[in-house]
């Protein structure tokens, strides 16, 4: 009986996950979730207790999925770190195109959604691009160790672009339902890390 309650607990979660990377928080109702999955009212909130605990165990599934992903391409240490990075970046544009570029990122979503409006949600988020940063800063200290990108470079303030720049191409592949934006960003993003982007920066400053 515990397996089948954690396997529909599974159920409702995953398929959460999917519904909100197409669908906002507010547009998704419990109702269609339940219906979809077959699951009934009174098992939901015996879950959750409601839909901010819903979206709080969405995240963190969705943030352990990122892990296994970020493990398994980034943490290639057979393959030079940029070119891990670059993989990671057409990964992720196969995985959206497959969905003819209907889905976002969770994360950034809920971000663009709830960011200002509930503290609990924004906090867990900030979160979860706080160690998604923490990935990618990783992977370019490891390039720049390799003289792959400047000695001056600032892996951190690399990093932190490298999500709001990514974040901005996803949104702009779901508006146009092309992967255009996302290969513009890859592109420019390596060329931008690889030839001084601190010089940039600072310029801006």
């Amino acid at each position: 009986m515990r397996f089948m309650s954690q396997q529909t607990r599974h159920i409702l979660v995953q398929h959460g996950a999917e519904l909100l990377t197409e669908f906002s928080y507010n547009a998704l109702g419990i109702d269609r979730l339940l219906r979809e999955t077959g699951v009934s009212k009174g098992s939901f909130y015996h879950f959750f207790g409601s839909k901010q605990g819903f979206a709080l165990e969405v995240i963190g599934w969705y943030e352990a999925y990122f892990e296994e992903r970020f493990c398994r391409i980034l943490g290639d240490s057979e393959t030079p770190p940029l070119q891990r990075l670059a993989q990671w970046m057409k990964t992720g544009r196969n995985r959206l195109a497959r969905h003819q570029f209907r889905r976002g990122c969770l994360v950034g979503n809920l971000s663009q959604e709830l960011g200002s409006t509930d503290p609990v949600l924004s906090k867990k988020l900030q979160a979860v691009f706080r160690g998604w940063e923490s990935w990618i800063a990783d992977v370019l200290a490891q390039a720049k160790a390799r003289n792959d990108l400047p000695a001056d470079a600032d892996t951190e303030s690399l990093a932190r672009i490298f999500w709001i720049g990514w974040q901005g191409a996803i949104l702009r592949a779901k508006l146009e339902g092309s992967g255009k934006p996302l290969d513009d960003f890859s592109n420019f993003f390596i060329a931008y890390a690889t030839q001084g982007g601190n010089f940039y920066i600072e310029k801006v400053r």
